[in-house]
């Protein structure tokens, strides 16, 4: 059984990710680090529930990161929802940042992060044009467990549009659920536990998988046996 510590855990794909590790018999245990309770004041036996008050001080939660197996990245937000272009390199890249070097540091051996389609850490972009900005953030991200950190193993997770199953973006997930383009956040989350869990995976001292696209993801979700 497997131990397992995340962050954006709050968010559409790191909620639901949490809810299905604590239903996991893979996971005996799992803490999640953040600005907020992800269980909305409610407990449970398998589950640390550490709040910040700010990820400046991720430092100070150095003993939670140890003795574990899985370290997931769930942060994601937007320009829109960051305030800025600056304000979403900070977290999408500077929360990254710093939880990919505490992960390390506790010599946690896997770190499996959400990344997301057209990602490439060497894109040119400016400021002013998100999605050029956006693509060349969340390639620096992965980069954070790839070269700017050391990790026996390394999943990237590649998703196309996700549909959040969130009511506040109902409208949303509607219309891309329609269009039959979006990936469903629950089976990402179940994607990346299949994925934490094969029991082929520490074969290699050295192993990177990326799964890309929502075809790719949906198909690792469904496999009962890896």
């Amino acid at each position: 059984m497997k131990k397992a510590v995340v962050i954006g855990g709050t968010g559409a794909t790191g909620r639901r990710l949490i809810q299905q590790l604590l239903k996991s018999d893979d996971f005996k245990k799992v803490t999640s680090i953040g600005r907020r309770p992800v269980l909305d004041g409610n407990s449970h036996s398998k589950l640390s529930d550490i709040v910040i008050d700010s990820f400046s001080v991720l430092n100070e939660t150095e003993d939670s990161w140890k003795n574990n197996d899985v370290f997931f990245n769930c942060i994601g937000t937007t320009r829109q929802k960051a305030g800025g272009a600056r304000q979403f390199v900070d977290i999408e890249l500077g929360i990254s940042r710093l939880a990919a070097t505490m992960a390390s540091e506790a010599n946690i051996p896997h770190a499996s992060v959400i990344s997301a389609s057209g990602a490439n850490h060497k894109a040119w972009a400016v400021d002013w044009i998100h999605p050029l900005l956006y693509s060349r953030t969340i390639g620096q991200k992965e980069q954070t467990v790839i070269t700017e950190n050391k990790f026996r193993r390394v999943s990237i997770f590649r998703p196309g549009m996700l549909i959040r199953l969130m009511e506040s973006g109902k409208w949303y997930d509607n219309i891309i659920n329609t269009l039959g383009i979006g990936l469903r956040v629950d089976v990402l989350s179940l994607a990346m536990i299949n994925d934490a869990t094969n029991p082929n995976a520490d074969v290699q001292d050295l192993r990177i998988n990326y799964y890309n696209g929502n075809k790719e993801i949906t198909e690792l979700a469904i496999k009962s046996n890896l």
